[in-house]
């Protein structure tokens, strides 16, 4: 049995060892595939002749918020999927999304918009209201291109 001792404290040495080496070498497989992944579910990035192909700028709108004592001055740019989406964008931006817009603010107090986050939510509630207008494409992002609340 004494004989018997030092192997079996180097074979239970090798076989930890060798464990420990394969763990290692799974988590560094995991991390390389983590980050082909990451870097492809992110967004190419455009080149500003892109963007201005996809963007489109809907003028000043003035309207009333829902506590009737405050009044915003707005612009927005909007950023779209495709050329094709902008172009449909455009035929339909007076006709369907400006009364999007401003039946949306008459559902908005000032207090919502007093803050970044507030405007930023008032963005995306906005973008998600006008995609299901549009008949083909998609709205990406919209964006306060000029904003002023004042009260009445």
């Amino acid at each position: 049995m004494k004989k018997m001792m030092p192997w079996l404290a180097t074979m239970l040495l090798a076989i930890t060892l060798i464990v420990v080496v394969v763990f290692v070498f799974m988590q560094g497989q995991n991390s390389k595939n983590d980050t082909h992944t990451a870097a492809a579910s992110e967004p190419k990035k455009m080149t500003a002749d892109e963007i201005v192909e996809v963007s489109s700028e809907l003028g000043e709108i003035k309207t009333n918020l829902a506590d009737t004592d405050h009044v915003v001055v707005v612009s927005f740019s909007f950023k779209l999927s495709d050329v094709k989406a902008k172009e449909d964008f455009e035929k339909i931006k007076e006709i369907t999304v400006k009364p999007i817009i401003i039946q949306t603010f008459a559902d908005t107090k000032s207090e919502e918009l007093a803050t970044a986050k507030g405007r930023v939510q008032f963005n995306e509630r906005l973008t998600g209201l006008i995609n299901e207008a549009l008949p083909e494409g998609k709205l990406s992002s919209t964006s306060f291109s000029a904003f002023v609340m004042a009260p009445m």
